[in-house]
């Protein structure tokens, strides 16, 4: 958004994790701030009302602009958003933004060394939801029972079923809710 930069555009306002977005990977969003999201109601906002880190400092935040959020999902999963956002709170920004840089590295490791050309969403999903101490395991065992030779498509397959079962054990899915179509 022109005239509106931000500390950790790491994070959104919002509390989506922009850094684990399928668009910021791909280099298609910058996220909110600098000329990222134009058109995100929630920025405008805030850029009009001088917030320029989170929208929990406004005084009337939760707004109506939060009404349904969490119903669906967008290019990552909003239903942590809430929670993400009461965790940058609790724990500061730069806490927060410090264990946000930690998953990146492992989705990064994820889309370099395991994906077979269409795991993307499924990785930026397991790595959003899940926890980083259970990512961090699951991605070593896999690593550590999967030969570097495998083929490309096996060792995705094994990696994507480790992360569905470790979402799974943690009554996490690992799929993106589509808006309901209006009829």
């Amino acid at each position: 958004m022109k005239n509106f930069s931000r500390a950790y555009p790491q994070a959104a306002l919002c509390g989506l994790n922009c850094l684990l977005c399928p668009m910021c990977v791909g280099g298609y969003c910058p996220g909110c701030g600098g000329e990222g999201s134009q058109g995100c109601p929630r920025a405008r906002c805030a850029r009009d009302r001088g917030i320029t880190d989170f929208c929990f400092r406004c005084g009337e935040y939760p707004c109506g602009r939060y009404a349904g959020i969490g119903d669906y999902d967008s290019f990552v999963p909003t239903r942590c958003m809430e929670a993400d956002m009461e965790r940058i709170r609790t724990m500061g920004p730069e806490v927060y933004v410090a264990e946000l840089e930690k998953k990146r590295a492992i989705l990064d490791e994820l889309l370099a060394e395991w994906n077979d050309g269409r795991k993307k969403s499924l990785y930026c999903a397991a790595v959003y939801l899940l926890d980083l101490e259970s990512l961090r395991g699951t991605v070593e065992q896999v690593g550590n029972c999967v030969p570097g030779d495998a083929e490309r498509k096996e060792r995705a397959s094994r990696m994507a079923a480790a992360l569905q079962e470790a979402a799974g054990a943690r009554n996490i899915s690992l799929k993106l809710r589509k808006k309901p179509k209006q009829r």
